[in-house]
């Protein structure tokens, strides 16, 4: 209640004697959420770990291959103008 009349009307006072009755209400959110959370198995871990392993080196060889052709063809195109 004090909180609504302080950011209601904007008087200082009352939002430092509101400051701590937030606070609590804080951690005690974050209190809340954090029972919630679960921390994943080993076998998940290791799952997700091969997924992000894989798709790094699958991403890693498609460029290289991007790279490579765009290489190719910005060199072919420079020994065409080079040459005449």
């Amino acid at each position: 209640m004090a909180t609504m009349t302080a950011e209601r009307t904007g008087n200082l006072g009352d939002k430092v004697k509101s400051w701590p009755q937030r606070v609590k209400i804080f951690y005690t959110d974050v209190r809340m959420e954090m029972k919630k959370v679960t921390t994943p198995t080993r076998k998940e871990v290791q799952a997700t770990t091969a997924v992000v392993i894989i798709t790094v080196f699958l991403f890693g060889a498609y460029f290289w291959v991007i790279d490579n052709t765009i290489a190719g063809i910005i060199d072919r195109i420079l020994r065409q103008f080079t040459h005449r």
